[in-house]
């Protein structure tokens, strides 16, 4: 009987990044992918990204609603009690015999506690990592302590999923899937994108996307207006943002984003480009400028610099093609000058990704095909061996 693997996606950031995953399990004879789509991918403020899924051709099967129209910290603590509801009943109806889920957020923390109480077994993308200025840290490690099998991307997040007590023979190093999608996809050309975007790009162009430190009070207004100041004293400079995800205060910022490009003809913000419109603007921009994961995970394989803003990335391996800088408009200035100067620019020619090369959706792939799913949710905590020293 065919094996029933169900992915759970909540945002567009996450899809891009399992959507391989996803194909290679549809492609596969001996394995049935399921669907389940929730958080952003159904909300109209967030551009229902589900339809990108169903573009893609895949077949959803269940959608499981879930966010509130508050991004208050209450507002996601309730948002999180639905999606344990909604993936519970999805659950019990679809009777996968693994889940995959890929990353950190409150959506998949949600699905992962209902699988965890159904005594579903779950596949871990993307853990290990570290992200200090955001709560996304705590829920990935727990993510992890649900999961039985991972699926990491370098040697260094493996040997932190086994400090978490994770049997090493569970813990698969497979790479970046962001890797992948660059490997797979056929980018748009300068004048093809600017189509697809409605806008003219100029000698200098920059991609800016800026999330909420969810782990610091207060601040995420303060450091968005620096942000912003500071571009705004951009001479010559074209600017594409895309929009905040559905985090503490992140209807806050996109709001200061709306303002800012009604005021700057230079300026254009999108709620969601696409994986393809937004790696091939990672491809033809000068710089990524704000702190998401995607400036250190997939920028450096464009040889694209990246200004990473504040603490929210902090703990992530970095390639040298990244700049990091206080989230003050000073410190915002000083990394802006050096992403422009003759001496760094040279310097991305040499740089690598060290979230390796690709090929990690097919390990995964072919890693829970061949596992006995029903001997690994009853799993023991592996302690690491002594110090001797």
């Amino acid at each position: 009987m065919s094996r029933k693997i169900c992915v759970i996606t909540g945002t567009r950031a996450e899809y891009g990044l399992i959507q391989w995953v996803m194909q290679c399990i549809k492609d596969d004879p001996e394995l049935t992918l399921q669907v389940i789509a929730t958080g952003m991918h159904l909300s109209p403020e967030f551009g229902l990204t589900y339809r990108e899924i169903e573009k893609d051709g895949f077949q959803i099967d269940r959608k499981v609603e879930m966010l509130t129209s508050s991004d208050t910290p209450v507002g996601i603590a309730k948002s999180m009690g639905l999606g344990l509801i909604g993936c519970a009943d999805a659950l019990n109806e679809l009777r996968p015999n693994l889940i995959v889920v890929l990353g950190d957020r409150y959506e998949i923390f949600a699905a992962v506690s209902a699988a965890l109480v159904a005594r579903i077994p779950v596949a871990h993308l993307h853990g290990g990592e570290t992200t200090e200025g955001a709560f996304d840290e705590a829920l990935r490690h727990s993510i992890t302590k649900m999961s039985h099998l991972h699926f990491v991307c370098t040697d260094e997040y493996r040997q932190r999923v086994i400090q978490l007590g994770e049997q090493p023979e569970h813990v698969f190093l497979v790479g970046g899937l962001g890797v992948d999608i660059i490997k797979r996809l056929k980018l748009l050309d300068r004048v093809t994108l600017e189509a697809s975007l409605d806008f003219k790009l100029g000698k200098k162009n920059l991609l800016i996307t800026f999330h909420p430190v969810t782990l610091e009070t207060s601040t995420a207004t303060d450091q968005m207006t620096e942000l912003l100041t500071a571009l705004s004293e951009l001479e010559d400079t074209k600017l594409i943002f895309t929009m905040p995800n559905s985090d503490t205060d992140g209807r806050a910022l996109i709001k200061m984003v709306e303002q800012f490009v009604e005021k700057h003809p230079n300026a254009r913000a999108y709620t969601s480009l696409g994986q393809l419109i937004y790696l091939s603007c990672l491809a033809q921009m000068d710089g990524v400028v704000g702190n998401s994961s995607s400036g250190l995970t997939e920028a450096p394989s464009f040889k694209t610099g990246t200004i990473n803003v504040g603490d929210r990335q902090r703990g992530r391996l970095q390639a040298k093609s990244v700049i990091n800088c206080e989230p003050t408009r000073q410190g915002i200035a000083a990394a802006l000058k050096k992403l422009y100067t003759a001496e760094f620019r040279s310097s991305l020619s040499k740089v690598q990704n060290p979230y390796g090369e690709g090929g990690a959706s097919e390990k995964v792939v072919k890693t829970i095909k061949r596992f006995n799913l029903d001997v690994i949710t009853k799993k023991p905590f592996y302690d690491l061996p002594a110090n001797l020293d």
